[in-house]
């Protein structure tokens, strides 16, 4: 299969919701606000993913306490988001090393081993998707799943963003803090691939607003079916569009002053 993420996005329902989420990016886009304010749009985008992404980890405090929280979950996914801007270009050609760059932001004061895949088949389970894959098979997909982010496919940026996220989500390759690395991925696919280059779209907040959906989507895409892969992915495209109305919110209410 020379295309596997063409695939993907050919599966039933993947191409309209992949473009319904095209189309409400684009909207995003042509606000007036971020002729001149787009930094700090984003800056305030990647404060509620970050509060979202510890929120699905178990850790849900309020906005506006955020930057002064000490929880390591909260400080991690905080580290996490400020790094992503200078780890786009190295995802393209070393995911490997970024995977790891994530992992030591997003885990340290949860673990000694930063950085470092799991050597036992021990792994924290918050969504209940089951037992993790044992170290061998987790190496061997993420293997698979560098080959992904470095190969060229003609399949949109979110197909190869939702199968970032899901399977590093599924395998839990780390042993901790692997939900925050997997929706950091997942964003920077995004922004990197050139659906959302500014970093504009709060995709975890959305993730958060579904629910209970966000762990049915992902045991979905773990059934390895066609119809549960292209469950998943039709879920990351909602997530999206409600990311964009987070972003839009927060362009609406510095509009307003």
């Amino acid at each position: 299969m020379s295309d596997p993420l063409a695939v993907i996005a050919g599966m039933p329902g993947v191409s309209e919701a992949v473009t319904d989420a095209r189309k409400a990016v684009d909207r995003l886009y042509g606000h007036r606000v971020l002729r001149r304010k787009s930094p700090e749009v984003s800056a305030r985008s990647a404060l509620r993913g970050a509060r979202a992404s510890a929120a699905l980890e178990g850790v849900d405090i309020p906005l506006d306490v955020i930057p002064e929280a000490t929880d390591p979950v909260v400080q991690g996914a905080l580290r996490v988001s400020a790094e992503l801007g200078r780890l786009g270009s190295t995802w393209r050609t070393a995911p490997r090393q970024v995977l790891a760059r994530l992992h030591t932001l997003a885990a340290s004061g949860l673990t000694k081993d930063l950085g470092r895949p799991r050597a036992t088949a021990e792994a924290p389970d918050p969504l209940g998707l089951g037992a993790a894959p044992a170290p061998q098979e987790a190496v061997a997909r993420v293997d698979g799943l560098v080959q992904l982010v470095t190969a060229s496919s003609k399949a949109p940026a979110l197909v190869l963003a939702a199968v970032v996220h899901a399977e590093l989500a599924v395998l839990r390759p780390f042993g901790s803090a692997d939900g925050l690395v997997a929706r950091a991925a997942e964003r920077l696919t995004l922004v990197e691939f050139g659906l959302d280059p500014k970093s504009l779209v709060a995709v975890e907040v959305g993730h958060l607003e579904l629910g209970p959906a966000y762990g049915e989507g992902l045991r979905s895409y773990l059934s390895g079916t066609p119809e549960g892969v292209a469950a998943w992915v039709r879920h990351c495209a909602t997530a999206v569009t409600l990311g964009v109305r987070e972003a839009t919110a927060i362009c609406e209410a510095m509009q307003r002053g």
